[in-house]
């Protein structure tokens, strides 16, 4: 049996000349940005999606609430809200050069679920709802906007999403930009672009620093192979070598306690 039903429509109480509210969904939280007309940073917030061991229908409801809550606060700032054009695979594409732990991680029933919960709810406030393309959302946000407002790289992806929807430019707007790896920082120094190239569309540039980044990420994994052994000389002496490895599972949040050791002697 097929059932359909007729909603009418909800007026719309926000407005694109007060600002925007981006939205980035990772695998245990929303980041969120606020902006004024301008383009300008007004507020961050972070809403914790932890979904890990939870039914179905647990996930369901705490995705729910978490939608609600995001949706509120569009309608009390009367700005609208700009979500990402559901493409997983992009997404997690985009999201490798960043934080490739993230990327692997992230599940596609919360993604999924995400959008079409803020999308109802959106419609049910009278919330207008903007989708925008993700490509370089998360190259933008760290490269831009992370260091320079001293926010997390998915606050910079969310604040790069919420500019996005307003329509504003995606331009670097840093000299030079320091973006964490796996290992370390990578410090990216951008030239003025050439004439030849200033008619190209922004988004080969952020193609060109994206490859970049991973491969700094490709490079850094090297990094984390245990150093060589200490010579026997050196081992008479008494001489100890510490690595920064934590214990088996250290990074499964839920099965780790808070007293995991940061270092092991060699």
């Amino acid at each position: 049996m097929f059932a359909s039903v007729e909603v009418k429509p909800v007026s719309v109480v926000t407005r694109r000349l007060a600002g925007a509210v981006g939205i980035d969904i990772t695998e245990d939280h929303l980041a969120v940005a606020e902006t004024d007309r301008s383009g300008l940073l007004v507020e961050i917030r972070r809403i914790g999606l932890n979904l890990y061991g939870k039914s179905e229908e647990q996930a369901k409801a705490a995705i729910g609430d978490a939608c609600q809550e995001i949706v509120r606060a569009c309608t009390e700032a009367g700005k609208p809200l700009v979500i990402e054009r559901l493409n997983l695979r992009k997404r997690r594409a985009e999201l490798e050069a960043v934080d490739p732990v993230r990327a692997r991680a992230r599940s596609s029933f919360a993604y999924a679920k995400t959008i079409a919960m803020l999308k109802a709810a959106s419609f049910r406030a009278g919330v207008e709802g903007i989708e925008v393309d993700p490509a370089y959302t998360s190259v933008i946000g760290a490269v831009n906007h992370a260091r320079r407002h001293g926010i997390g790289s998915h606050q910079g992806a969310a604040y790069a999403v919420a500019r996005r929807g307003l329509g504003l430019s995606e331009r670097p707007s840093v000299r030079e930009a320091v973006v964490p790896t796996r290992n370390g920082r990578l410090t990216l120094t951008f030239a003025p672009l050439p004439a030849r190239n200033r008619t190209k569309h922004v988004w080969s540039f952020w193609a060109g620093v994206r490859k970049r980044l991973k491969a700094a990420h490709a490079r850094s994994g090297g990094n984390r192979l245990s150093p060589a052994p200490l010579s026997p000389k050196a081992r008479a002496l008494g001489a100890t070598r510490t690595l920064p490895a934590k214990l088996r599972h250290a990074n499964r949040r839920q099965r780790c306690s808070a007293d995991v050791l940061d270092d092991l002697p060699w």
